[in-house]
């Protein structure tokens, strides 16, 4: 991308989400026993006013380097939980995700700020999925896990993004005691008998943790038949469909309970 670009982008990035430019796109996910349609991932999309859209790989990091990670992170909390109500009261209570970057979690007060914002959209916390982000490595795990014990006994589902790419570990899975693990798109749609032999380790390790397990970038048929074999959970990818509005995604939830 063209500097001057870059530059235009960090200056009118901040306020960008008081300003309606932030918007809340759902991806579907997946029962893989069942087919069922469980829950929905909250994923960025920035609409900026002259340049259009804006890929979340570009401002995300952005976002981060410059202190508006924050301001988003909050903003799609609070869609994401209205989404969920809303999406309850239409008769598909299902689980909303919403990614947390490690720089959110640097707040102490994070978890209970979070519980507030469900508790004020009246959003069940089992419906509730914080998913850590890879793209900075969680500092002082220490803290982080306490405010992770609040959020799970309130029924928060604690999940580990991106697993077997960048800062994810087993170290840090454990430490923070998540409740799911989300493969990573690479391994997901590498079939071969490495990969797959890694994956049955990794499955089989967080089953034995009582995790749940989804697989991200799922695009093929082959590749849900591979991860239904491996034993996943839930399934997210390109093959249930893309990330979309909160309007279609209704119409998305309603045609699938149809079939």
């Amino acid at each position: 991308m063209d500097e001057r670009v870059r530059s235009q982008l960090a200056t009118d990035l901040p306020g960008a989400s008081a300003r309606g430019e932030i918007v809340a796109f759902y991806q579907p996910q997946i029962d893989i026993a069942s087919g069922a349609v469980v829950g929905a991932e909250a994923l960025s999309r920035w609409f900026h006013p002259r340049l259009g859209l804006v890929c979340p790989t570009v401002f995300i990091p952005l976002a981060e380097a410059r202190g508006s990670i924050v301001e988003i992170g909050d903003h799609m909390l609070n869609a994401a939980c209205e989404f969920g109500v809303s999406s309850a009261r239409g008769g598909a209570a299902i689980d909303i995700s919403v990614n947390v970057s490690a720089i959110q979690l640097r707040d102490g007060n994070f978890a209970a700020k979070a519980l507030q914002t469900a508790t004020h959209h009246g959003l069940d916390a089992r419906q509730l999925t914080i998913e850590i982000t890879e793209s900075q490595a969680v500092q002082n795990i220490a803290a982080v896990g306490d405010s992770f014990d609040l959020l799970r006994l309130a029924g928060v589902t604690v999940s580990i993004d991106d697993f077997g790419r960048g800062q994810s570990s087993v170290d840090q899975l454990l430490a923070l005691q998540a409740n799911e693990l989300k493969i990573d798109q690479s391994l997901v749609q590498n079939c071969a008998a490495d990969s797959r032999t890694l994956l049955a380790a990794v499955i089989s390790f967080a089953h034995d943790k009582g995790l749940r397990v989804v697989a991200e970038g799922v695009e093929t048929p082959a590749q849900l038949a591979a991860m239904t074999v491996l034993g996943c959970d839930r399934a997210q990818g390109y093959l249930m469909g893309r990330a979309m509005p909160a309007r279609a995604f209704d119409e998305f939830i309603t045609a699938s309970r149809s079939l």
